[in-house]
């Protein structure tokens, strides 16, 4: 059976009781993923944690990947809805606003499940609908870009395409090592010190520039 079609859910709850019951076998497939890792999680250890039978989780769900598929679906969305809200009106700002905007709302939307998280990106293959919330990062990788385009006489590097790929790669990288190492260090001075960073590499001239041809 190909990915595709074990990712896809049975069918959609449509009563109380069921949305209930789909919500309480989502929120033990989350625990069972941190607790024991994605090779180890298996529709009857999430069944029994969620206290339904497995044919009542059959019922939704035909296979792991498909519970984790839905689990992913709704932590990127969890993300998306920090990102969106909490990047209301930057257009208006400063440019070195905007970047501790948007680094915040990445440390936060980061923040969201911690231990999930770590466990959704780097233990789930990410094949089918399991690899969605890479997609979070392309969306951040394309709120960035127009953002860049719009500032470029300001800009320190000329090629705008690398310029993304740098700071969201490096934004990323830095805060997902602070919500998956348990690194201990606050999300403020995360963000402080990744402003800083960001900001000398896209406003602050290179030493030295221009003078080749002095």
């Amino acid at each position: 059976m190909s990915p595709r079609l074990r990712t896809v859910p049975r069918k959609a709850p449509r009563q109380d009781r069921s949305k209930a019951t789909v919500d309480a076998i989502l929120e033990a497939t989350a625990r069972v993923l941190v607790q024991e890792g994605y090779d180890r999680a298996s529709t009857n250890r999430i069944a029994l944690k969620a206290g339904v039978s497995v044919g009542s989780l059959y019922q939704y769900f035909p296979s792991k990947e498909a519970l984790v598929a839905a689990l992913v679906d709704r932590h990127k969305e969890q993300m998306s809805c920090v990102l969106v809200e909490q990047l209301k009106g930057v257009a208006t700002k400063e440019p070195e606003q905007v970047v501790r905007d948007v680094i915040r709302a990445v440390v936060n939307a980061h923040g969201i499940e911690p231990k999930l998280h770590a466990v959704l990106t780097e233990q789930v293959p990410r094949v089918g609908r399991l690899q969605k919330l890479v997609e979070f990062n392309r969306r951040v990788a394309t709120m960035v870009r127009g953002y860049l385009e719009t500032i470029s006489g300001r800009l320190q590097p000329k090629n705008i395409d690398a310029a993304t790929f740098i700071l969201v790669s490096s934004v990323e990288a830095v805060t997902r090592a602070m919500v998956t190492d348990d690194t201990g260090i606050p999300p403020k001075v995360l963000e402080d010190e990744l402003t800083v960073l960001v900001c000398r590499y896209l406003f602050t001239p290179l030493e030295g520039a221009g003078s080749a041809d002095a």
